[in-house]
């Protein structure tokens, strides 16, 4: 398998996928702004999102995905199928399960979540509603979890990595024609989760068929517990949900934090998320995606340089990769906010403020990309403990720095103590990989990183200078020339970033790889 070719289809298919998650934003910023209700929002669907990482996409794929690479690779199609079915079965069960007891409990869960909104009674209920009817999403995405193991398994990375844009475009209708409709107009989003999650299992349906994996799900989930993989998983899924618990409830303590702030901080420090999830699902997710899979075969066949390589190969494309986006970020924080934000209710207050929380994620994007390259090279193995030991010890770092940061910069500091949070936990994935002999850095990483630190300062610099002859909240007046300013702003960084680099002797035939 060409990873650099793959890399690239997935990247593809995630940019659609972030680049209509960015327009349904723009829209939900221009139709709603930064208020209660936004908060209310915002906080409601962190509720299916965190139980969605917890037992779905986390937790479950990180234990499923090297079991079922075990399995395709040694024990045959008959077995691996019926590993799938009683997984699958396992997995939905527990699933409503959980929705029920979500639907019933939400005034209790939010809550505790988010006290702060109970001084604002309306936005509080407003957001019990909506987070009754979104829970029904995690049964979805609990099932978007399991196809998309089963896809990538099979090496059909496509499908999976499209998924997301069936959300984006159900917020996308729900805002432009179903929100003006309705007397309270932000529950129209929180139809949209819904019906958005519907269609992204819908869509996995055809493509497991075609590979002949589309599970059976049974009545009697206690039989399909008897199953000694399925048992396997769930043995593996202990510690993995303990390690994404520990993450999510690093988030929740701070949505607790942000609620209780100005009101408006939920929705700020959420818009800037979003423009942190462009580099870090293009890298990060996608790496993370196709490196799992290729890592667990080079595991199962005792190719430790391979292994090492592989390892080797992502980390340099991230660094490459990754740092350029951490410095524009940082450095063109209120040109990106002001011209994909500053229209509607969003006004040059909440682009200053997003601005704000945009430049502390900024540093830590290189730590949160990093973490999804350097986590797979612990879970390939099915050693899952010790990124749990890790994400503890992250999450109490990350609770005494909000201690230290918020009282300073409010939900700004909630979004630096995240991002250097994840550096520390990137840092300390990466000695356990070499402490344990399992990664063994290549040669030219030194000079690698001269090169790199030249070509950043140079775009820093660029992106400074040409940045600084506009007032990009005052072009709101001229939407269309403030774009073409950022793209001009933009295209001038990426042609001194990349022309440093040649300049250097970087060339792109030096970071293709084949999977063996």
């Amino acid at each position: 398998m060409n990873l650099h070719k793959t890399l690239a289809a997935v990247s593809g298919m995630t940019m659609v996928s972030r680049v209509t998650g960015l327009v349904r934003e723009i829209l939900f910023a221009r139709a709603f702004g930064a208020s209660a209700y936004t908060d209310a929002f915002n906080i409601a669907f962190r509720i299916p999102n965190l139980l969605r990482r917890l037992f779905a996409e986390g937790a479950f794929s990180q234990a499923f995905v090297p079991i079922l690479a075990e399995y395709k690779s040694q024990k045959g199609e008959e077995a691996t199928k019926s590993l799938i079915d009683h997984a699958a079965t396992v997995l939905m069960w527990t699933m409503l399960l959980t929705c029920v007891l979500g639907i019933i409990g939400a005034p209790l869960i939010i809550f505790g979540i988010a006290t702060g909104l109970k001084a604002d009674p309306t936005a509080f209920d407003a957001s019990v509603w909506m987070t009754r009817l979104m829970f029904p999403y995690i049964g979805f995405m609990a099932f978007v979890a399991l196809s998309g193991g089963i896809l990538n398994t099979w090496r059909e990375f496509k499908i999976p990595a499209f998924t997301p844009v069936l959300l984006n475009l159900s917020f996308i209708f729900a805002a432009l024609l179903v929100a003006p409709q309705l007397k309270q107009p932000i529950y129209a989003m929180a139809f949209a989760v819904l019906f958005g999650g519907l269609l992204q299992a819908a869509i996995q349906i055809p493509a497991l068929m075609k590979i002949g994996m589309l599970p059976r799900l049974a009545m009697n989930p206690f039989r399909a517990l008897g199953d000694a993989g399925v048992r396997k998983i769930l043995s593996k899924m202990g510690p993995a949900v303990f390690a994404v618990s520990a993450a999510q409830i690093s988030l929740m303590i701070n949505t607790n934090i942000a609620s209780r702030l100005q009101s408006g901080s939920v929705s700020w420090l959420s818009y800037a998320d979003r423009l942190m999830e462009f580099p870090t699902a293009l890298l990060g997710v996608a790496l993370g995606t196709i490196l799992l899979p290729s890592l667990s075969k080079a595991n199962f066949d005792g190719d430790t340089a391979e292994y090492s390589a592989l390892l080797d190969w992502g980390l340099r494309l991230t660094f490459l990769l990754a740092l350029p986006c951490a410095v524009g970020l940082a450095t063109l924080s209120e040109p990106l906010t002001a011209t994909l934000f500053h229209y509607g209710k969003f006004d040059a207050a909440s682009v200053s403020m997003t601005a704000k929380a945009l430049v502390a994620y900024g540093v830590g994007l290189i730590g949160l990309i990093l973490v999804k390259i350097l986590a797979p090279g612990f879970y390939a193995q099915q050693n899952i403990k010790t990124p749990v030991r890790i994400a503890v010890g992250v999450l109490i770092a990350t609770q005494l720095m909000n201690l230290l940061f918020v009282p300073k910069f409010a939900h700004a500091g909630l979004a630096l103590s995240i991002g250097l949070g994840a550096c520390i936990n990137a840092a300390l994935l990466y000695w356990g990989l070499r402490h344990r002999g399992i990664y063994t850095a290549l040669p030219g990483w030194s000079m690698f990183f001269v090169r790199l630190a030249g070509a950043l300062c140079l775009m820093g610099g660029v992106a400074l200078w040409v940045a600084s002859h506009f007032d990009w909240v005052a072009l709101g007046a001229a939407p269309f020339q403030r774009v073409v300013a950022l793209l001009a702003v933009l295209a001038a960084c990426g042609v001194a970033y990349f022309g440093a680099l040649l300049a250097m002797g970087f060339r792109f035939r030096d970071f293709k790889r084949i999977a063996r």
